[in-house]
């Protein structure tokens, strides 16, 4: 498990640290031992004590008759408080918005929708040349960037591809659904780390550039945290320049 760094005590130092004790909790697999909780925070067992005896009483933590302890269930209440705060839909668009600012071309979130994936939100290109995906198409899942993308964290479809988007956490890929098309796909995770959707860049092929990979995947990683989730640990070092293999010749200048 990753350690957490101990927090800045810019604010209250208490705060901080029972904070730090329920982001352990929370990137716990179910439950921690008082050892866990203080090699994950880096703090003494004598303070943490003491501050799980306050969370206890507000039931943030609950400890199990082994002894260990567990998230509580006023988090499930604080959870959905949260939900209801904000809107799935506000987020996304204003990600696709701003994919659409900086690369001047079309911008999509899909979903899966059974066999299919269905595009739930779409910003178009200002160009006069460019995709004709509309909010509401329900296209294929086994081709194009954003359904294989999908399917790597569905574990279906090629074995290979998946491995390595699910490495490199982005994928571009040209020609794989319309000859005339390239997208540039990367997850976005939901509070369980479970794959909400992917956000796609939709490019006319003459026009794609591997210089926009990173701002996808940085807009899918900032989306994740703006929805409660994080992008998991990659298999192998991400870099700005990767791509999953392309299905089909692509060469831009």
């Amino acid at each position: 498990m990753q350690a957490i760094s101990h927090p800045p005590t810019s604010g209250v130092a208490a705060v901080d640290r029972a904070l730090c004790v329920l982001s352990a909790l929370a990137n716990g697999n179910g439950s921690l031992s008082l050892k866990e909780i203080a090699n994950n925070t880096g703090l003494h067992k004598s303070t943490i004590l003491r501050l799980i005896a306050s969370l206890i009483h507000a039931h943030a933590v609950a400890q199990q008759p082994d002894g260990r302890y567990v998230l509580g269930p006023a988090v499930a209440r604080f959870h959905a408080a949260y939900m209801r705060s904000f809107s799935l839909s506000h987020w996304t668009v204003a990600a696709l918005h701003e994919l659409v600012r900086t690369t001047g071309e079309s911008a999509a979130f899909y979903v899966r929708q059974g066999e299919f994936r269905l595009c739930l939100h779409r910003i178009a290109s200002p160009h006069a040349v460019r995709d004709s995906i509309e909010t509401g198409d329900l296209l294929p899942l086994d081709r194009g960037a954003a359904g294989r993308v999908l399917q790597a964290y569905m574990h279906t479809g090629d074995p290979a591809l998946g491995e390595q988007i699910r490495n490199e956490q982005v994928l571009l890929l040209a020609g794989d659904r319309s000859p005339e098309l390239a997208g540039i796909a990367a997850p976005v995770f939901g509070p369980l780390e479970d794959v909400l959707g992917a956000i796609t860049l939709i490019v006319p092929l003459q026009r794609v550039q591997r210089s926009w990979i990173a701002p996808v995947r940085e807009s899918a990683r900032a989306l994740s945290r703006q929805l409660g989730g994080q992008f998991p640990l990659a298999g192998s070092p991400n870099t700005d320049e990767s791509t999953a293999a392309p299905l089909s010749s692509f060469d831009p200048d």
